[in-house]
């Protein structure tokens, strides 16, 4: 069976020891970028490897590119290389921050070509409730080679948004905290607002009370509001660096709502330049 959204604790602890299938823990902190990576040294998955987001999970920044710009797909394809991943291996991520940065790596697999790619329903928090080990143990890898192809439907740029700025056939989706969104309590961008024309849809709302994604019918009828019957196809996700935008990309998917895209550079990116509009409104 291939998965490609979630998967469970229980059907992962099934896979821990299959050759065809990669584990990748990627835990982090905005605040404090190498708890991550802290935290998976003390603790972790069985096999489970470590990708960082600023290192293997984002390109180089310039000061205009956003706080996690898009890495180089051929960069990306050979850390995954070395990691062991083939085109024919089960990739599966997981965090501890309800799938917020496990969803990033979900969205880069696929932007590859790679399908085989899913996200630990409730990550960290939901494995330990089920009772199931951790180790500090490192996996040992043999690498492979990851022929790769990029989705070029699958992100847009800055210039796709401002050339569609007012069109009805764009939307805009903000995976923001609420207040972000409005221009309050902004601590992570120098401009606080969002672009204009967007919709709020925090990611934090696909999740259950219990931090796994909602069902299925519940997440399809909630974005079907927001949509208002357009089709995915004109649904572009965006939130704070491209991060958890990915979060409202894989909602959608798991919701049967297939084809939206990611702003990569995001808010971060779209205020660098003081010439883009900038709402603070609620609209």
């Amino acid at each position: 069976m291939t998965y490609r959204t979630l998967i469970s604790p229980a059907e992962l602890a099934a896979h821990l020891d299959d050759p065809a299938w990669r584990i990748f823990d990627c835990r982090h902190d905005l605040a404090d970028p190498e708890h991550g990576e802290r935290a998976y040294r003390r603790a972790h998955l069985p096999n489970a490897q470590f990708l960082h987001l600023d290192r293997d999970l984002s390109g180089p920044r310039t000061g205009a590119n956003g706080r996690h710009p898009l890495p180089d797909p051929a960069v990306l394809a050979a850390r995954l290389g070395q990691c062991g991943v083939s085109n024919d291996i089960q990739i599966v991520a997981y965090d501890d921050a309800g799938g917020a940065f496990a969803a990033r790596l979900w969205w880069l697999a696929r932007w590859l070509g790679h399908e085989r790619v899913a996200v630990l329903d409730g990550g960290l928090a939901a494995w330990e409730r089920a009772g199931l080990p951790l180790t500090d143990a490192l996996p040992a890898v043999t690498p492979a080679h990851l022929r790769w192809q990029i989705d070029e439907r699958a992100a847009v740029d800055a210039a796709h948004i401002e050339a569609r700025l007012g069109d009805p056939a764009l939307l805009l989706l903000d995976a923001r905290a609420s207040d972000r969104f409005r221009g309050e309590n902004e601590t992570l961008d120098p401009v606080a607002g969002h672009i204009p024309g967007a919709r709020n849809r925090p990611f934090r709302d696909n999740l259950a009370s219990d931090g796994r994604f909602k069902p299925a019918p519940q997440l399809r009828q909630e974005f079907e509001r927001l949509l208002e019957k357009r089709p995915p196809e004109q649904v572009v996700a965006y939130c704070g660096s491209g991060v958890t935008a990915c979060h409202n990309l894989l909602a959608l998917e798991i919701a049967g709502l297939r084809g939206a895209r990611l702003y990569g550079g995001s808010w971060s990116e779209w205020c660098s330049d003081s010439r883009r509009p900038v709402a603070t409104q609620t609209g």
